[in-house]
């Protein structure tokens, strides 16, 4: 029973009614606008947003590569020497990069591991030192957040545009109403004469 009257009261700015304004129309238009932007539009920048990202995290699983480095020197203890972030300590490492060159650099490592130690560090295309890329569950995590994140944007972007409209459209006709009774308030003095 209640669904009817949703509907009907949905669609009343469709019919012919003499009470209806252009405002009304224009509403009503800007609505399946905004409907066909959020079931169309919205869908869409979430698969593209996600496929965006599970694409790119691929590319850095295929650009970075795993290197073993050797501890240059001691993996010092005094925050003030070094940034110690969390029991890891910034420490200069060396690594030969698979073409032969050898490279080095300052990574985070455990605090305390001595000079001659071997670590894992992560290089890009170029040799250069980067972070691990992502795992495929994690790549697959940040790709549905992402796109769960775009579709969100759509969807509220195009609310808060139907929303704005609608303050902008209530202005309008508050101005009318307020013009309408002027006319009607002169004619009730002239009437009284």
């Amino acid at each position: 029973m209640r669904g009817g009257t949703t509907i009907s009261r949905s669609l009343w700015r469709w019919r012919r009614n003499p009470l209806r304004r252009r405002e009304d129309v224009l509403e009503a238009w800007i609505l399946v606008i905004v409907w066909f932007v959020i079931a169309v539009a919205g869908p869409v920048a979430g698969v593209l947003a996600s496929h965006t990202a599970a694409h790119n995290a691929a590319e850095r699983r295929v650009e970075r590569h795993s290197a073993t480095a050797t501890l240059v020197s001691d993996a010092s203890s005094d925050p003030l020497a070094t940034g110690t972030t969390g029991g890891r300590v910034d420490t200069t490492v060396r690594w030969t990069a698979p073409d032969g060159t050898r490279h080095s650099g300052k990574v985070p490592v455990d605090e305390g591991m001595k000079a001659g130690s071997r670590v894992t560090v992560w290089t890009d295309s170029r040799n250069h030192l980067t972070t691990v890329p992502p795992s495929a569950t994690q790549a697959g995590v940040d790709a549905a957040f992402m796109g769960a994140a775009s579709s969100f944007a759509v969807v509220a972007a195009a609310a808060a545009g139907y929303y704005g409209a609608r303050v902008v459209l209530n202005r309008r006709r508050r101005a009318a109403w307020a013009h309408e009774w002027e006319d009607v308030g002169s004619q009730w003095g002239r009437a009284a004469n």
